[in-house]
């Protein structure tokens, strides 16, 4: 092959996860989940090309696809486990959805937006994981109680405080990931349900992500 030819999709998935290497992903489990699912084909068609690389993507709505490493940081503190019952806030393209699900994952991914909802579903099916994913649009800050406890809730966004009706869905010994409004700037935050009602807050490094709006987007 010369020099300038293009890139086949392996050495552009290879070029990718070692970029993400470079940066301090070691997350074995979480490099696979990446490796099988494939960023740009849940990027709109004209931001594809950005897609293997480590930058945030907009979307529609408004509303943009996390850059790879900051996914990885809040996936590696989740710390996901096979058969885990998960809760998503914020489903975008539904890129993370199926990362989730290729980690093990049972998921419920809440999209405040209908026409992102609906892209995101379709996506996800075509990606193989759409047995593994209930995709709804619904207000993220307020799950139906019917959906019953989560092993794990991941927030896709930045919040002022983390909804109580989150926590109730938390189960004993379950961890929610997201991001706190700490003095202007935007970081991580991991909660775990320590005991019956008794939560567990540590602030983490800084990241890059939009805020969460709350209730369900009626015209969109």
């Amino acid at each position: 092959m010369s020099e300038d030819a293009p890139a086949s999709e392996g050495e552009r998935t290879v070029a990718f996860l070692l970029s993400l290497r470079a940066r301090g992903v070691r997350d074995l489990a979480l490099l696979r989940a990446m490796e099988r699912v494939p960023r740009d084909r849940f990027a709109p068609a004209r931001f594809a090309d950005l897609a293997r690389q480590d930058v945030s993507v907009p979307l529609p709505c408004g509303q943009t696809m996390t850059a790879p490493h900051t996914v990885a940081n809040l996936l590696g503190a989740l710390d996901m486990q096979p058969g885990a019952r998960v809760l998503e806030v914020g489903t975008g393209s539904g890129y993370v959805s199926a990362l989730l699900a290729a980690m093990g994952g049972e998921v419920v991914s809440l999209e405040r937006y209908r026409s992102l909802a609906l892209a995101a579903h379709e996506r996800v099916s075509d990606s193989g994981f759409g047995g593994a994913v209930d995709l709804r649009h619904a207000d993220g800050f307020q799950p139906d109680r019917t959906l019953g406890r989560f092993d794990r809730i991941l927030v896709n966004g930045v919040t002022q405080a983390v909804p109580e009706a989150l926590l109730a869905r938390l189960s004993p010994g379950g961890r929610l990931v997201g991001a706190l409004r700490v003095e202007g700037a935007a970081r991580r935050v991991v909660v775990t349900h320590v005991d019956d009602g008794q939560f567990d807050h540590a602030t983490g490094p800084a990241l890059r992500l939009p805020p969460l709006i709350p209730g369900r987007s009626r015209a969109l």
